[in-house]
């Protein structure tokens, strides 16, 4: 990091926390794939979390920081606060507070504050700003009816996407016809509006050394609370002992197993607009496989 830019962002700590902030150490953090991470630890003992990227991608953090506050605001799930966030030196930065974490902790209470987070709701599905799922915009706009939110705001947003970037043939036949298809799977399914992490995989979350679940990285908005369980069970998954807990604080409805699909259909879409080669195939053979379902 620039000597520059840790002056400008270390002046920005002290005017957002109203406390001294000299910076003595910093060390670069690997893991992400998106920023450039470091942990700049204070003369006072302090220690911060800072993420850095090109100055276009300011309104990511800006976007991630209103997610944290209202995950925050349930007094459900740990996160870690964010500080301040800003541009500097062309470069785009979010300070958050830096929490020592841990791959093991309280599944069970994982699950059990999950659910307590989706109890928090909202009279209509979306939120009142549009944010983003990795560096891919995700619109937002209310909406009172779920099916059509998902259709138009998240399977037809990434498909319409996937025709710009030359994917189109066989995915977007195959991506037409489950649009069309799509109240099939929702057939004695209402879900209320939930407030969701978004981008729940298992990279996104720890656990403090008291074992406390901590989550982090959302996409958040108020959708299906099954759009968070599906994804759970994506690129990883959790232990059982998460998913035990969150069903007896709030049992899952039929045709579950159905919906995940269709759920997590959204992030494999946006991994083959991001990233392209065997995710736009997986998604095929995802469309393929639901397809058999609604014949």
């Amino acid at each position: 990091m620039r000597s520059e830019l840790q002056t400008i962002i270390a002046s920005a700590i002290r005017d957002a926390t109203l406390r001294p902030f000299d910076i003595v150490r910093i060390t670069p953090i690997n893991g992400g794939s998106i920023n450039q991470a470091y942990r700049l630890d204070g003369r006072d003992g302090t220690s911060c979390f800072v993420k850095l990227n090109d100055e276009q991608h300011l309104a990511i953090f800006v976007a991630e920081a209103a997610g944290l506050a209202a995950i925050a605001a349930t007094d459900t799930l740990r996160v870690p606060q964010a500080i301040t966030h800003g541009i500097a030196h062309r470069q785009s930065y979010l300070v958050l507070e830096h929490l020592a974490l841990t791959s093991r902790g309280d599944t069970r209470s994982l699950g059990t504050r999950l659910a307590a987070l989706h109890r928090n709701s909202a009279p209509q599905f979306g939120l009142a700003q549009d944010n983003f799922i990795g560096t891919t915009a995700q619109p937002n706009a209310w909406a009172d009816d779920w099916i059509t939110f998902w259709r138009e705001q998240r399977l037809g947003f990434q498909l319409g996407l996937a025709a710009k970037n030359g994917y189109g043939g066989e995915l977007q036949q195959l991506g037409a016809r489950l649009l069309d298809a799509l109240p099939a799977f929702f057939d004695n399914h209402t879900p209320q509006p939930s407030l969701l992490h978004g981008d729940l995989w298992s990279g996104n979350h720890a656990y403090l050394a008291d074992g406390t679940p901590t989550i982090f990285d959302p996409a958040s908005y108020y959708g299906d609370r099954e759009c968070d369980i599906a994804m759970t069970e994506l690129f990883g998954g959790f232990p059982a002992t998460f998913y035990d807990a969150y069903r007896t604080a709030w049992p899952l409805e039929k045709g579950f197993e159905n919906r995940r699909d269709i759920y997590n259909l959204y992030h494999i879409l946006n991994h083959a607009n991001l990233f392209g080669g065997g995710y736009v195939r997986q998604a095929e053979r995802m469309m393929k496989r639901l397809s058999g379902v609604i014949r």
